[in-house]
């Protein structure tokens, strides 16, 4: 006999459904001894200066126990999984830390699902559990009847009008106990995530923390790939051509007797190999430089500062060096700045002032030039932004029509 695939996932899921309400019953009740008999103990004897606190204190002890079973009882059982809150900051002292949990919204929502919701709960597993021995014997009531001598079935007046009424009614019941199971199971594994879980709000807390953390190791390791590329440019590649060009000025000056045009061809190529140095050189800085991660962003801007073609003031004040995205971000934001500057603003000086102001840094450059800089007309002020921006950063920018122009970030240092 093949029995259809509907009918045997219903069956499947009402033993599922019907194990897993039979294993909450004594979980649910756990609690039930303890405050009875704190408070039998407290109304009769009179003795609650004993009895309730070591009711409370064992009540306090047991909710973490009973909550870490109806987390393994829900995902053994009916497969859904009950988040853990974010563990507390560690607290040298006991108190302090029994009082951070006593606060903890947590507490007082696993303390009520054990002690007030928990019996409700048991209540109604017990009540499903029951129907199913009922309604299989009101359903074979009938068969039970028939099976006793004939001198009792004539002496019993309702075996013709009382038991069709009980064998409709007990199937009835076996048929409602799959949904009635099914409904507290659902209602059941609701209220668990709401209480015995984190709160949405600290959900979308650990949530935003965990975004935060996996964009910062994110930014560290386009970083790191960004250092490791400059640094096999300037070991290798840079080498290569300044070898190639060593060798090529020491071609020209050793042999004065080559041919008009063979000398020609390598004075055009050593020229040719300066200048992919001088293009390499401008390529690394952009990617990293290295002076940034040996001597830190004063050097490293003063370098900006001395290859600018017009005059900037350089002023950077933080002693304390921050976080390598950090000070990678400023000073793209400098370089990108003062190549606007350069480019644009027809201006005759700028100035750059970099200051640690608590946990943010603030980098600011200004000039003279003629001003009606947009961050929003897609010019590179707009990637300045992003990059700003992806370090929880802001960027604003002040240039009115006929200048000064002044770019801020202001970058938080996170130590």
């Amino acid at each position: 006999m093949t029995i259809p695939p509907g009918l045997r996932r219903s069956v499947l899921r009402a033993r599922r459904d019907a194990g897993f309400l039979a294993a909450g019953v004594l979980p649910h009740l756990g609690l039930v001894p303890v405050w009875s008999w704190g408070l039998t103990t407290s109304v009769e004897a009179g003795r609650w200066p004993l009895a309730l606190p070591v009711s409370v204190a064992v009540i306090l002890l047991g909710v973490p126990v009973l909550t870490a079973v109806q987390r393994a009882r829900h995902r053994v059982l009916l497969g859904v999984f009950l988040p853990r809150p974010a563990p507390a900051p560690e607290q040298r002292r006991w108190w302090a830390a029994a009082a951070r949990r006593l606060r903890a919204p947590r507490t007082w929502g696993q303390l009520g699902y054990h002690l007030l919701l928990g019996p409700v709960l048991a209540v109604s597993e017990l009540l499903v559990l029951m129907a199913l021995p009922v309604g299989l014997a009101g359903a074979t009531c009938s068969a039970w009847a028939w099976a006793l001598p004939v001198e009792a079935r004539r002496e019993w007046f309702g075996v013709t009008t009382q038991l069709p009424g009980w064998t409709l009614g007990g199937l009835a019941l076996l048929c409602a106990v799959p949904a009635a199971a099914g409904a507290v199971a659902r209602g059941e594994s609701r209220a668990a995530t709401a209480l015995l879980g984190p709160s949405p709000a600290q959900q979308l807390r650990e949530r935003v923390d965990e975004l935060d953390q996996s964009r910062t190791g994110l930014i560290e390791a386009v970083d790191a790939e960004r250092r490791r590329i400059e640094r096999d440019l300037h070991d290798g590649t840079q080498q290569r051509l300044v070898s190639l060009a060593v060798n090529l000025g020491l071609a020209l000056a050793t042999q004065p007797d080559l041919p008009a045009g063979a000398r020609e061809a390598l004075a055009g190529a050593h020229q040719e190999a300066k200048q992919a140095i001088e293009e390499l050189n401008d390529l690394v800085r952009g990617l990293h430089p290295a002076v940034l991660e040996d001597r830190g962003l004063d050097a490293a801007l003063s370098g900006l500062a001395a290859r600018a073609p017009l005059p900037v003031r350089l002023r950077v004040d933080p002693a304390e060096r921050a976080a390598p995205a950090v000070e990678s971000v400023a000073y793209f934001v400098v370089s990108e700045a003062l190549t606007n500057v350069t480019k644009h603003a027809r201006a005759t000086r700028a100035e750059v002032t970099v200051r640690r102001i608590g946990k943010v840094l603030r980098v600011n450059i200004t000039d003279d030039g003629l001003g009606g800089a947009d961050a929003r007309a897609g010019t590179g002020l707009s990637g300045l932004a992003k990059r700003v921006g992806s370090v929880d950063g802001t960027l604003q920018v002040s240039s009115p029509v006929g200048g000064p122009t002044t770019v801020t970030a202001e970058l938080p240092c996170g130590r």
